[in-house]
């Protein structure tokens, strides 16, 4: 069976052949997805029909009302979005937090990234910033998403989740290890929702009135201080209450209690993208705050729930494609996948009209030639085209997108480990921030998963490990009772084959 399967070359649907099933085909090996690469979009496309009814991803979620109240208006010199343009300006927003991985029963505590996902109903239209509660993601291109969300659901041989799938994946993606590291680290557990920060994770871009543009990533500050499980608590909780972060939520606003996090954002320059040592569209990398300080916005507050969580949760639809004049995208290739993928689901799952439910709807007057479709409710006259000469809606040129200017023209599977392959610094970077104690907690946690998978799928990872720092490697090694030695030795000779 596995000689036939090594035979085998890979296929579209349709039987092509694909050469390289690593890379998505961008403008230049820093710039934007091309709307002609086939295989992403068969790719992505495919993956979203794959289950029914729950989310493919973030399955499991809270969610909750709030208003944003602007506290500072320097983000004004960068955008000319109305929701920042004065102090104490308030705006209505949603939140779903969610766990990544596992299905609509899985526990809260569960080892996961969380979902950070709000929706701003601004008086120009939704602007939904979908994020993480974590700086970065497992991979930098959107090719792989579907490849890597597989590796954390279900062994379709048995059903189970499978540590093997998971680090047979990650060692053969060492762009993984920034966030394999946060992970396993004690924000991989956080204690509910309340506790944990949020991140666009992606970078984003904001134009202000001269028409310059400058790319951006948003934190998310909880004002409630970090709070984590440990590994141990964090599986004593599932016996306790599957649904701890549910319950923490709800129960704290129901008494009045309401979490608040600081808003800020990181500011880049257009100009520095070009030339900066680190490829700021890399999911997989931050921007360090000594180059790129965080810059005050205003402060998020959860202040009601919802009263049909099925209505107002379930049927949330959050896409980062909604953004309002002043705001815009970047060439971050996960972005680029991101942005037609989450409305490709949601009409999938929620049907083409999605987009009407009351959750979903903008606040402010909206206007399109979006006709009929499954549960359409609507009672609208007039034509259902334009141009028209009946008075319908109209174009409005000063809303056209800033043109972009790439680099690079040239349209390639750019190979990205080929032109930046250091995955090692920032992983390892943060390894060395941690007290010792929590380095013994992070090396525990790896070796409590990568323990149960076979020694060579081990040796290439903690080799992975030991290239961040040697205290790394050594550590998850001593942990799994290894010989850290024996492993450098023999990952060496196999690289120089």
């Amino acid at each position: 069976m596995a000689e036939d399967l090594k035979s085998k070359v890979m296929t579209t649907d349709a039987g092509r052949p694909v050469g390289d099933n690593q890379n998505s085909l961008t403008v230049g090996p820093r710039g934007p997805v091309v709307f002609e690469d086939y295989l992403l979009f068969e790719k992505m496309a495919h993956f979203n029909r794959e289950r029914i009814p729950e989310r493919v991803v973030h399955a499991k979620g809270s969610g909750a009302y709030g208003t944003f109240t602007v506290t500072s208006t320097e983000i004004n010199k960068y955008t000319t979005a109305k929701l920042f343009e004065k102090t104490g300006k308030q705006t209505p927003t949603f939140i779903r937090f969610s766990t990544v991985g596992g299905e609509k029963g899985s526990a809260d505590s569960e080892r996961d990234p969380r979902g950070f996902a709000l929706k701003f109903y601004t008086e120009e239209g939704n602007w939904d910033m979908v994020g993480n509660n974590t700086p970065v993601f497992f991979i930098r291109d959107p090719l792989k998403f579907s490849d890597f969300i597989h590796t954390q659901k279900r062994d379709p041989e048995t059903n189970l989740k499978s540590p093997t799938m998971m680090w047979d994946f990650w060692s053969l993606s060492p762009e993984s290890l920034h966030q394999v590291t946060i992970l396993f680290s004690d924000r991989g557990t956080p204690d509910g929702y309340r506790h944990m920060d949020g991140f666009s994770s992606h970078t984003f871009s904001l134009i202000n009135a001269k028409g310059e543009l400058f790319y951006c990533k948003w934190h998310f500050k909880t004002r409630q201080g970090i709070k984590n499980f440990t590994r141990e608590e964090a599986d004593q909780m599932k016996s306790v209450d599957m649904d701890h972060s549910q319950s923490d939520l709800f129960g704290a606003i129901e008494k009045g209690d309401f979490p608040k996090w600081k808003v800020s954002v990181q500011i880049m320059p257009e100009a520095e993208a070009e030339t900066y040592h680190i490829n700021p569209f890399d999911l997989t990398k931050v921007w360090p705050h000594g180059d790129y300080p965080l810059i005050e916005v205003g402060e998020l507050e959860l202040n009601r729930n919802p009263v049909n969580y099925f209505a107002e949760v379930e049927q949330a639809a959050f896409e980062p494609r909604n953004v309002v004049p002043g705001m815009g995208f970047s060439p971050d290739k996960m972005l680029q996948g991101r942005l037609i993928s989450y409305p490709d689901a949601h009409r999938y799952r929620l049907g083409v009209n999605y987009d009407t439910l009351p959750v979903n709807a903008p606040k402010c007057p909206y206007h399109t030639y979006h006709t009929d479709g499954t549960m359409r409710f609507e009672s609208k006259s007039g034509p259902n085209y334009e141009p028209n000469s009946f008075g319908g809606p109209t174009q409005d040129k000063k809303f056209n997108e800033r043109p972009t200017t790439l680099p690079n023209p040239t349209v390639a599977r750019w190979d990205h480990r080929e032109h930046d392959g250091d995955y090692f610094t920032q992983p390892g970077n943060l390894f060395r921030l941690m007290a010792p104690d929590a380095q013994e907690r992070l090396c525990g946690n790896i070796a409590a998963s990568l323990g149960k998978v076979e020694k060579r799928i081990q040796d290439l990872q903690i080799s992975h490990f030991y290239k961040c720092d040697p205290k790394y490697g050594e550590g998850i090694a001593k942990a799994i009772g290894r010989d850290i030695k024996e492993i450098v030795k023999a990952e060496e000779l196999v690289a120089a084959k």
